[in-house]
Formats: C-alpha cells, sequence, structure tokens
C-alpha cells in the first residue's frame, strides 16, 4: 500500500554504504521506519531529508510483512533552520525528539501529539523568551495523549520521590494551565525558581516512571549542562 503522510524525523542511522534507516514521527501512520535506497549517493542524495527536525512530507510502500518501509518519494514542508542557530533550542529539541523516540510505539498514530510537537518546534524556531514553558508544554501533552495524564494531586508512587505539584505559589496553576493544550495561551508571569524546580521535577519524573530508559538519553544530559548556568532547568 502507498502511503502519503506528513512526518518529523527522530533519528537516522547509515545502512550499507549508500543508504540510511530514519525513524519519524509520522501524522497518520505514528513512528515508522524507512530506508532509504541511496541517500548518501552523490548523483541525486536525498539525506538532507533525513536529518533529525527534518519536517517532511513521505511517500512510501508500506507492507504489514516487515517493519522497515521502502521510500518513494520526500519533499520538505516547513524548514526550522533557526534552532540550528541557539545550542539552547538546539538541544531542546533534540531532547524533545529523543523522548518522543523513546514513548510512542511503532505503527501507533497520535495526530494529536503529532501537531503538538510540529507547534513546539516551529514556537522554538521563532526563539521564544520562555522556551522552557515549551518544554514543559510538550511533557504534559506527550503524558496526556499516552495515557498518563497528570493529577495535579499529591501523589505516591512506588520507588519515586515526586514532588507535589502545588508545592510552589503558582505551580499548580501553570500545570493546570499548560495542559489545557493552548500553545497560544501559554502562562506569562514570571516563574520563581522553586516553581521551576517543582514543575521540571514533577513533570519529569512522571515521565520516567511511566517510560523506561528515560534517564539515560544523552541529549537531555546535555542540555541540562548547557541550561543549568543560566538557571533554567525545564524538565532536564
Amino acid at each position: 500500500m502507498i502511503v502519503n503522510t506528513p512526518a518529523i524525523v527522530l533519528k537516522s542511522i547509515s545502512y550499507g554504504d549508500t543508504s540510511i534507516i530514519s525513524r519519524c514521527f509520522s501524522k497518520n501512520k505514528g513512528k515508522i521506519s524507512i530506508i532509504v535506497k541511496g541517500a548518501k549517493s552523490k548523483k541525486a542524495p536525498k539525506i538532507s531529508y533525513f536529518q533529525p527536525l527534518s519536517y517532511v512530507e513521505l511517500v512510501y510502500n508500506e507492507k504489514p510483512s516487515r517493519n522497515l518501509n521502502i521510500l518513494s518519494k520526500v519533499s520538505f514542508i516547513e524548514s526550522w533552520q533557526n534552532i540550528f542557530n541557539d545550542i539552547r533550542l538546539l538541544s531542546l529539541s533534540v531532547a524533545i525528539l529523543e523522548i518522543t523516540e523513546k514513548t510512542i510505539l511503532e505503527g501507533d498514530p497520535h495526530p494529536k501529539l503529532f501537531k503538538v510537537l510540529k507547534n513546539v518546534l516551529s514556537a522554538y524556531n521563532k526563539n521564544p523568551d520562555s522556551p522552557n514553558l515549551l518544554f514543559w508544554f510538550y511533557e504534559c501533552a506527550l503524558l496526556n495523549h499516552l495515557g498518563f495524564r497528570p493529577t495535579l494531586e499529591k501523589q505516591d508512587f512506588p520507588g519515586v520521590d515526586l514532588p507535589d505539584p502545588n508545592g510552589g505559589s503558582k505551580s499548580g496553576a501553570i500545570l493546570e494551565k499548560l495542559m489545557e493544550e493552548k500553545i497560544d495561551q501559554l502562562p506569562k508571569e514570571m516563574i520563581s525558581k522553586k516553581d521551576n524546580k517543582i514543575i521540571s521535577d514533577y513533570l519529569w519524573l512522571l515521565l520516567c516512571y511511566h517510560f523506561d530508559g528515560l534517564h539515560n538519553i544523552k541529549s537531555v544530559q546535555i542540555a541540562k549542562q548547557i541550561l543549568k548556568p543560566k538557571g533554567f532547568s525545564s524538565g532536564v
């Protein structure tokens, strides 16, 4: 079956001398793996389409009997090149991609979550004033769409020291606003260091509790080291 779908490239790896395998989050099919034959060929290279953060239109041949789908056509939908000019935004964006790749399942469509990811990356491309809010916004959406919507109540999870989401002066209200999933109505008030830490720790620990392997994501650790001196701790 021929499939046509928008997709965001999460990661790509080399396959042989000239080909690559790309893992993408597609709007219509969820997470998919695409083999791009001759992607590194000098005559007709396609490797630029399959760099992480590429937002593309894919046409590929899907067969239920195999895990790898063969690419037919690809084209850019939108470019987010400004992200690459800011190490802070790039670190957070790559961390978001890796978190997404680790948490969504192959072939499990989440079109609304796909829209959230697209909107968050598009907002990062515009160099926002509060990149931490966007990171939290995506963490909330990820938990919500994958079936683990936060209750914003003090909860006890085995082996997890989860902070009280209402333990700061505004932390509960900010989390409640973020979970409305209205990216054009993010909180505008100043966020105290205490609220920042509570929100960051609360969302990140929830994700790590529900999904295995997130603690080992390298890009999250890099983002933490880069952003910590500036007092920024959005979920990392």
